[in-house]
């Protein structure tokens, strides 16, 4: 149903090859001089990017992320997250990894920026990029809470930057959706935009609330070409059911794979924190929420996809921590995380370790206890843990890959793993926990951090593994589920098995690092 009809300016043509003078005519590009290899899996952007003093520019976090895939490329645009933001300053400019293979990365540094003080990108939020022809359109998230701005314009619009090469970006100063009559221009992000082979358009979904009713729902506009600048909004493409109560479905995305449609979005202030996603045989619904559809725990954020044309990945961050030590809170950026896709028989979704990654652990550590609690056999590489029992390994290092085979011999009670085992014995730990149907991760206070739905049953094996680099930790199990983690000190300190009065069996036991 078409509510409205926006028209933005008159003479408004996106495929710029030239800017007019009355154009924003930055043009992006890494400021630091050039491409930057990244030895991280899960990379965060390196300190000192513009090469300077500034203390703005000394370190940096990845805030969220709009993958992209083009010619053999993945365009991974993040969010910069500068650890000191002096005032007077905007944030969250938007930055560029890439990789062919999601296990390498370089660094290109700054794509666009953030805008000044009276301008709607203060602050830039998410979006996403569309390639139509040769233009490369980037819509993204204009913010601006700035009381003085305020008195005129909403905090939040979508804003557009052009581009003929994914490297040199235009903004188009003449571009800005606002938020509709009945939503709230205070709440309006993120927006997704796609070509709708369903609708012969091109489609955006943005992130708003109904106003009046405070409901969240993603808001879907079309335009039959970008160029002309022409967007038409429609009917919502979901609204939150009185069940959900979401207050903002943020970032979302929409894919199809097979005969469904998916549609994912992250929330982050109810009870199930953390990236959602729901199917459907057609676009336009009605939406099927699976019975787990959580992707990841809540320290996976903002999940965004991509494809390759041969396989589909999430690209989310891990949250770091304030402060930076185990019993630190959750906080907004950390590291970029990148799960594979894969659609099942009925249609769900599982998450898997991508291969490329999972390749570069060719170095295999032999796996030796240096102490044990209670009752525990070993022979070679399996191991068993009766009643409250534990077993500890030498540190695994910064870069591991752990696998093994595990079953647990009653429903009651939990058992799974530990890490960053100190002096005194404390430790996070990551355990299966049947009587509660999860997965689930306790600090070193045994206050529950993260966790991931997964039903748990009694004497079935289950495969595991676990990808580790610096204080980012992944916990994938049953070639479907995934949590992340982070554990600060991981990487320093011993690491081991956990039986919590049950009957914990792990066979072949691995620990792989890289060359």
């Amino acid at each position: 149903m078409k509510i409205k009809n926006i028209i933005l300016g008159s003479s408004i043509f996106f495929s710029l090859l030239s800017c007019s003078q009355n154009d924003d005519t930055y043009i992006g590009g890494s400021i630091s001089g050039g491409e930057s290899s990244i030895a991280s899996i899960y990379p965060i952007p390196p300190s000192q990017w513009m090469g300077g003093k500034d203390p703005y520019y000394s370190a940096g976090y990845t805030g969220d992320i709009m993958p992209f895939f083009d010619n053999g490329k993945f365009h991974v645009f993040f969010l910069h997250d500068a650890q000191n933001k002096p005032a007077g300053k905007g944030f969250h400019d938007i930055h560029e990894f890439q990789t062919t293979d999601l296990a390498h990365f370089s660094y290109n540094g700054q794509m666009i920026p953030y805008g000044n003080a009276d301008e709607a990108d203060f602050g830039v939020g998410t979006g996403s990029v569309v390639k139509v022809g040769n233009t490369y359109y980037f819509y993204y998230t204009g913010h601006n809470a700035i009381p003085a701005f305020l008195e005129s314009n909403p905090r939040e619009s979508v804003l557009c930057a052009t581009s003929t090469d994914l490297k040199n970006w235009t903004k188009i100063s003449n571009f800005k959706i606002t938020a509709p009559a009945g939503y709230l221009d205070f709440d309006f992000r993120d927006p997704h935009v796609f070509f709708n082979e369903e609708l012969n358009k091109y489609s955006m979904l943005v992130s708003t609330q109904t106003e009046p009713g405070r409901k969240a729902v993603l808001l879907h506009f079309t335009c039959s070409n970008p160029a002309t600048g022409n967007w038409e909004v429609q009917a919502p493409i979901y609204t939150t059911t009185s069940e959900e109560n979401y207050l903002m479905m943020e970032c979302a995305d929409v894919f199809k794979m097979g005969n469904y449609w998916y549609l994912l979005f992250s929330e982050n202030w109810g009870n199930s924190k953390g990236t959602h996603y729901r199917m459907a045989t057609s676009l336009n619904g009605p939406w099927i929420t699976p019975e787990q559809d959580m992707i990841d725990g809540e320290y996976f954020y903002a999940a965004k996809t991509a494809s390759d044309g041969n396989k589909r990945y999430a690209f989310g961050w891990t949250a770091r921590k304030s402060p930076q030590n185990d019993a630190g809170s959750k906080e907004w950026a950390g590291n970029m995380v990148i799960h594979q896709i894969s659609q099942n028989t009925d249609g769900t979704l599982s998450f898997l370790a991508p291969q490329a990654v999972k390749d570069l652990f060719t170095k295999e550590i032999f796996v030796e206890s240096v102490n044990t609690t209670g009752t525990v056999s070993e022979n070679n590489a399996n191991f068993q843990l009766s009643g409250n029992a534990s077993v500890d390994f030498k540190s695994a290092g910064k870069k591991a890959k752990i696998n093994a085979t595990i079953s647990l011999g009653n429903t009651s009670t939990s058992a799974g793993f530990k890490f960053d085992i100190n002096d005194s014995g404390d430790y996070y730990k990551i355990v299966l926990d049947p009587a509660n149907n999860r997965i689930a991760a306790y600090n070193s206070t045994n206050q529950l951090v993260t966790q991931i739905p997964f039903a748990i049953a009694k004497d079935v094996n289950y495969e595991v593994e676990l990808i580790c680099d610096g204080s980012i930790c992944t916990f994938y199990i049953g070639g479907n589920k995934v949590l992340s983690n982070r554990i600060y000190g991981r990487e320093l300190y011993k690491w081991g098995l956990l039986s919590e009065g049950n009957q914990f069996k792990v066979s072949n036991l691995t620990l792989k690092t890289t060359e």
